[in-house]
C-alpha cells in the first residue's frame, strides 16, 4: 500500500527534506529545467513546496509557479511556505488528470511520484501535454533496491526493504524511466546520477528519518517484529559511535524535452 501522508508524515518528510543532501537534488533539479524569469513551471508532488518556492524565485514575479498536489497536509505546507510569493499558485490535483490547458508550461519537475503511479505513460502523456514545444522536463526517481548499508543483520535488512518495496509500484522504475519517456514521445532523453551518501547516523542527515521511517513501516506492516525494529536502530546507532556506519543510495536525474 502506498505510503500516507497525514500531518505527522508530512512534517517528517519536511525536515528531511531541509537536509544539504536533498537541497544538492532540488539544485540539480533547478539546473536541469534552466528556468528564466517570466516561465511558467509546475512541480509535481510539490510536497511541502520547498522547490515550488525556489521555482518561484527563478520565474520572478513575471512569472509563474505551480505547485501540484493531493495531501491535504503537504499542500498546507506548501501554501504556508510559499504565502509571500504571489506567483505561486498550489494545486489540489491528481498527474492523471491535470487541470491546465495544453502547453500550460514551460517546465515540469517531478520527484519521487511516479514509483507511486501504477499507468506511468499516462502520467509522462498528462505532462507532455501541459508543455509547451520545447518545454523541459526534470523527473528524480530512487533506485531504493540499491541501497547500500552497513548494518549487521543482512537478512533482517533486505526484510525491512522488502516491505518498503511493498510502499511503491515502481521502486526500480529509474531502470524503465528513459524508454517510458521515448515512448511517451519527448526526445533529448539524458539521465544522471545524484548519489546521496550518509557516514553517519546524525539527525541532520538524510539518512536517519529515512531509515527510521523504513523501520516503522516494516514494523506497521508485520514483516518485523517491535524487538527487530528497535534492535536495528540500535545497531546503526552503534556502527554511528564506531564511527563505522555508512549509506548510500542513489537517485538518477532524468531530463528531457517536449519536441
Amino acid at each position: 500500500m502506498p505510503i500516507e501522508f497525514d500531518e505527522k508524515a508530512a512534517r517528517s518528510l519536511e525536515r528531511s527534506y531541509q537536509t544539504p543532501e536533498i537541497a544538492t537534488t532540488r539544485r540539480a533539479t533547478l539546473d536541469a529545467l534552466g528556468l528564466c524569469t517570466g516561465e511558467h513551471a509546475a512541480d509535481m508532488g510539490c510536497g511541502p513546496g520547498f522547490l515550488v518556492a525556489e521555482m518561484a524565485g527563478m520565474v520572478g514575479p513575471e512569472g509563474r509557479a505551480v505547485g501540484i498536489d493531493t495531501s491535504p497536509d503537504m499542500l498546507a505546507l506548501a501554501t504556508n511556505r510559499t504565502d509571500n510569493l504571489p506567483q505561486v499558485e498550489v494545486v489540489d490535483a491528481d498527474l492523471l488528470h491535470l487541470p491546465f490547458e495544453d502547453g500550460a508550461f514551460d517546465a515540469l519537475a517531478c520527484t519521487q511520484l511516479l514509483l507511486f503511479i501504477k499507468d506511468i505513460q499516462r502520467a509522462l502523456a498528462e505532462m507532455r501535454r501541459v508543455l509547451k514545444p520545447g518545454g523541459r522536463i526534470a523527473i528524480i526517481e530512487t533506485d531504493w533496491r540499491g541501497v547500500v548499508l552497513n548494518a549487521e543483520d543482512d537478512s533482517l535488512t533486505r526484510r525491512m526493504f522488502a516491505a518498503w518495496d511493498a510502499a511503491a509500484i515502481s521502486p526500480n522504475l529509474p531502470t524503465r524511466l528513459k524508454p517510458a519517456l521515448l515512448a511517451a514521445g519527448f526526445t533529448g532523453v539524458g539521465v544522471e546520477g545524484v548519489p546521496i551518501i550518509n557516514t553517519d547516523f546524525g539527525r541532520d542527515g538524510f539518512s536517519n528519518g529515512m531509515l527510521r521511517g523504513v523501520a516503522k513501516k516494516a514494523q506497521k506492516d508485520g514483516a518485523i517484529s517491535d524487538d527487530e525494529a528497535t534492535a536495528w536502530i540500535d545497531d546503526l546507532n552503534t556502527k554511528d559511535a564506531e564511527g563505522a556506519y555508512f549509506f548510500c543510495v542513489n537517485r538518477f536525474l532524468f531530463r528531457a524535452e517536449k519536441p
